[in-house]
C-alpha cells in the first residue's frame, strides 16, 4: 500500500520531481499517481477550486495533466477517483493520493517506476490563487457587511465577526481572478435570526460596504500564506492572512497569493434576483 503522496503546492511550488507508483486507464485519461509532487488537486468533497494542469515528461518526451484530482487506495486493492470515493477523507484503512489526469490514455514511456518532472501552468496556478484569496476576503467583508442584521448569535467567523459565510453559504466556485459563491436566504437563516428582509432592501448599501473594505485591505498590502500541518495531501492547511482587523486564518486546501500587494483591486456584485438565493460573485485585478 503507498503512502499519502507529498505536495509542494502549499508553498507555491510550480516543478517538481517524483516517481510513478500507479497508472489507472480510464475513458475520460489515463489518471497517473506518483509519490510527490506540485500539483494542487480538485478536492472531491467540496471541488471549489479547480485542479492544476500542466505537464508530465520523461527525458524530454511529455504528456498533458488536464487536471489533477483526488484518488485513494484501500488495504483491499481499491483505487477510487474524484467523487467515485467511497470514504471520508482520512478514513482508516485508505491512502489518499493526487492523480493526475492525462489527455488520453498513457504513452508507452510513461510507466509504473518511472523518474517524472511535473511542471504546473503558471498562469493558470496564479489565477486560481487570485481568486481563491480574493473569495475568502470577500467572505469576510460580507459578514462584516451585515453584521448588523443578526438578531441571535450565529457563531463568529475567522475576524470575531457573525458568521453569515459559515451559515448560509451553500456553494462556492473559484475561478481564475475571481469567484462565484451562493447563499441561501430562506427560513432555516430566518429561524437563526438572521433579517433577510433588511438585507434585501438595503442590498446596494452592503455591496458599497463590502467594496470599500476590499479596497482598504488590498490598499493595506497583508501578508497572505498557507500553513500546514505535514507535508502530504491528507493533511491539514489553512489560509492565513494579517489583516489590519486581526489575523484571519480559515481551514482551506487551496492555494493562494503570497501578499494583498498582488491585487489592484477585489470587488463583489450581490444579486438578489431570487429573494431566496444571494449570488456574490468576486472579481480580482491583479497588480501591474
Amino acid at each position: 500500500m503507498f503512502t499519502s503522496t507529498t505536495v509542494s503546492f502549499a508553498h507555491g511550488a510550480l516543478e517538481g520531481d517524483g516517481i510513478v507508483l500507479r497508472i489507472e486507464a480510464s475513458v475520460e485519461g489515463a489518471v497517473v499517481v506518483v509519490d510527490a509532487t506540485p500539483f494542487h488537486p480538485v478536492d472531491h468533497t467540496w471541488p471549489d477550486q479547480p485542479g492544476d494542469s500542466g505537464t508530465i515528461s520523461v527525458d524530454g518526451s511529455s504528456a498533458v495533466v488536464t487536471e489533477a484530482v483526488m484518488a485513494a487506495s484501500s488495504e483491499g486493492g481499491e483505487f477510487a477517483v474524484g467523487s467515485d470515493i467511497p470514504v471520508k477523507r482520512g478514513a482508516e484503512g485508505w491512502t489518499w493520493l493526487v492523480g493526475h489526469r492525462l489527455d488520453g490514455q498513457a504513452p508507452e514511456w510513461l510507466a509504473q517506476g518511472a523518474a517524472v518532472s511535473l511542471a504546473v501552468d503558471a498562469e493558470k496556478r496564479a489565477g486560481l490563487s487570485r481568486g481563491h484569496t480574493a473569495c475568502h476576503l470577500a467572505s469576510l467583508a460580507l459578514d462584516l457587511a451585515v453584521a448588523d442584521l443578526w438578531r441571535k448569535d450565529p457563531g463568529v467567523d475567522a475576524l470575531g465577526n457573525p458568521d453569515f459565510e459559515g451559515r448560509a453559504n451553500q456553494s462556492s466556485r473559484i475561478h481564475e481572478n475571481g469567484a462565484v459563491d451562493e447563499y441561501r436566504l430562506g427560513k432555516s437563516l430566518r429561524k437563526a435570526g438572521f433579517d433577510t428582509e433588511t438585507f434585501a432592501a438595503t442590498l446596494s448599501d452592503r455591496e458599497r460596504a463590502i467594496n470599500e473594505q476590499l479596497a482598504a485591505w488590498v490598499a493595506d498590502g497583508s501578508a497572505s500564506t498557507i500553513v500546514t500541518q505535514g507535508p502530504t495531501i491528507v493533511d491539514r492547511r489553512s489560509w492565513r492572512c494579517e489583516l489590519p482587523e486581526g489575523t484571519a486564518e480559515i481551514l482551506c486546501g487551496g492555494t493562494h497569493v503570497r501578499s494583498l500587494s498582488e491585487f489592484a483591486s477585489i470587488t463583489v456584485n450581490l444579486d438578489l434576483s431570487d429573494p431566496q438565493l444571494l449570488v456574490m460573485t468576486t472579481s480580482a485585478v491583479p497588480a501591474g
